[in-house]
C-alpha cells in the first residue's frame, strides 16, 4: 500500500511537470515587470501550452526556447516556451518552437513562410488569443518558428534550419483569427511584422497564382554510419518532392484559385523617391489623360484634381478623384455611406479602368478618392458629404476582375480611409443600417 502510494504521488508528480513545461517559469525571467505578469498569468499560460501540444500540426512540434536543433536533441532539452517579453515597447506574449518540416528549395521564401504561418503560427495564435484576447495588459503576439529547408550546396543537398519570427498588434491578432476569408487575413496581416532569418519578408495570402510550399517530415540527425553528405542528391530529390499524403498533412488554408504553377519570387520594393514618382507621372502622362477622357461619364472625375502617382504605406498607388452622389433615400452613417458610395459607383469602374492597365505595372496599386453627396430632398441640393478613400492592391484587383474575388474580399485586401480615418468595412452590414 504504502509503495502504491509513492507510485501514484510520482506519477501525479511527473504529470504536473508535463503540463507546466510549456511554460518558463517566473524566476527565469529577468525583468521584474515580465515576471510578475508571468507570475499573475500562469494557469493561462500553462492552458494555452497545453492546448498548444494538443494540436495536431502536420509534422512534428515541439515549444523550445533554443531554436535550430535536431529533433533527437530536442527531446532531450528544456521544452519551455511561454513567456511574457517587450518587443519595441510593447508587452507580447512571446512563443517559439521547433517545426520538423523540410521544404524543396525549389519553393521561394514568401511560399515557405506563408505554409508555416497557415500550419503552425496561426492554430497558436488562434489558440494564445482565446486566453489572452481580453487581456488588456497584452499588447501583441510573438511567435518564433524554426522550421527545414533543403538546399544545394556543393553539388549535394543539404538541410539547414530557417528562423520565422510573426509580431502581431493585439486587434490584428483577434482579426486574423476571427477572419472568415482569406482577404479579411491578409488585412490583418497588414498589421504584422515577419522576418525570415532576420530579413523583413511580405506575405500575400489572397494573391492567386501561389502555389503552396509543400514539406517533408525533417529527418533525424544521422547517426554515425550516416553523414548527411553521404546520402545522393537522387535520395533527398526523392524524399523532398515525394507528394505528401492526407494523412501526413493538414490541408492549408489558402484557396485562393491557381492561374499560374509556381510564385514569382517577391519584387524588390518600390523606389519611392520624388524622382522615380515623377518618371511615373511622365511616362503614364498620356495614358491617365485617355482614362480622364474616355471614362468621365462614367466616373465623374474631379476636374482639378487630375491622376497623380503617391507613396501610400510604403507603395505607390495611381490615385483617381471622383464625385459620388447618393439619393437622400441614402442616409445613414458615414460607413452606410462609404459603402454605397463602393457598390453603386467604385465597384463599377474597376473594370472599365484594368483595362487600361494590362500586364505588370511599376506601381503598386490604384486609389480611388470619392467624396460622397447625399443629395437634397428636391434631390439636386447636397446636403452632406464624406471624403472616402480605397486603396486597392493590383492583386486584388485583378482577381475582382476575374471574377474569383467578391467586393468584400477586394476592400478585405486594400484599405478604407474615412474623412482620413482608416476604418473596416463590411459592405453588408453597413449598407443595411438604418440612420
Amino acid at each position: 500500500m504504502h509503495k502504491n502510494k509513492i507510485a501514484w504521488l510520482g506519477l501525479a508528480m511527473l504529470s504536473v511537470g508535463i503540463c507546466s513545461g510549456q511554460v518558463v517559469p517566473p524566476v527565469e525571467i529577468q525583468d521584474t515587470q515580465m515576471q510578475t505578469l508571468q507570475r499573475q498569468n500562469i494557469n493561462s499560460l500553462k492552458l494555452t501550452g497545453q492546448q498548444i501540444l494538443a494540436h495536431h500540426f502536420a509534422f512534428p512540434f515541439y515549444l523550445s526556447q533554443k531554436l535550430d536543433i535536431d529533433q533527437q536533441q530536442q527531446l532531450r532539452t528544456d521544452q519551455n516556451s511561454l513567456r511574457f517579453e517587450l518587443y519595441d515597447g510593447q508587452t507580447v506574449l512571446a512563443i517559439s518552437g521547433n517545426y520538423y518540416a523540410a521544404y524543396s528549395q525549389k519553393f521561394d521564401e514568401e511560399q515557405r513562410a506563408k505554409e508555416t504561418l497557415l500550419q503552425v503560427i496561426l492554430p497558436i495564435l488562434k489558440i494564445a488569443v482565446s486566453h489572452f484576447g481580453e487581456n488588456s495588459t497584452v499588447q501583441g503576439y510573438a511567435v518564433e518558428i524554426s522550421h527545414h529547408v533543403v538546399r544545394k550546396s556543393i553539388g549535394l543537398s543539404v538541410e539547414r534550419p530557417e528562423n520565422m519570427m510573426t509580431f502581431l498588434p493585439q486587434q490584428a491578432a483577434i482579426a486574423l483569427v476571427r477572419a472568415k476569408s482569406e482577404g479579411q487575413q491578409e488585412a490583418a496581416m497588414l498589421h504584422a511584422q515577419v522576418f525570415l532569418n532576420a530579413e523583413p519578408l511580405s506575405i500575400w495570402l489572397s494573391e492567386g497564382g501561389t502555389r503552396t510550399a509543400k514539406a517533408v517530415p525533417h529527418k533525424q540527425a544521422p547517426t554515425a554510419q550516416e553523414s548527411p553528405l553521404a546520402r545522393t542528391e537522387a535520395d533527398l530529390v526523392k524524399a523532398v518532392d515525394a507528394p505528401v499524403s492526407p494523412a501526413e498533412s493538414a490541408p492549408p488554408l489558402s484557396t485562393a484559385p491557381k492561374h499560374d504553377d509556381v510564385q514569382s519570387p517577391a519584387p524588390p520594393p518600390r523606389d519611392t523617391s520624388k524622382a522615380a514618382l515623377a518618371a511615373l507621372q511622365s511616362a503614364n502622362h498620356d495614358l491617365t489623360g485617355r482614362v480622364m477622357k474616355e471614362l468621365d461619364a462614367q466616373a465623374h472625375f474631379v476636374s482639378y484634381a487630375p491622376p497623380a502617382f503617391i507613396i501610400f504605406r510604403q507603395g505607390i498607388y495611381l490615385e483617381l478623384s471622383i464625385n459620388t452622389s447618393l439619393p437622400a433615400s441614402a442616409a445613414g452613417s458615414r460607413y452606410k455611406l462609404g459603402a454605397l458610395a463602393f457598390d453603386d459607383h467604385v465597384a463599377h469602374l474597376i473594370r472599365p479602368l484594368l483595362g487600361y492597365f494590362k500586364g505588370e505595372q511599376n506601381f503598386d496599386g490604384i486609389g480611388i478618392s470619392t467624396t460622397v453627396h447625399l443629395a437634397g430632398k428636391t434631390g439636386t441640393v447636397p446636403t452632406d458629404s464624406q471624403a472616402v478613400e480605397f486603396f486597392l492592391p493590383f492583386h486584388a484587383l485583378h482577381c475582382y476582375e476575374r471574377y474569383d474575388c467578391t467586393g468584400q474580399q477586394l476592400i478585405d485586401a486594400g484599405t478604407v480611409l474615412i474623412n482620413g480615418e482608416r476604418v473596416g468595412m463590411d459592405l453588408q452590414n453597413a449598407e443595411a443600417y438604418v440612420h
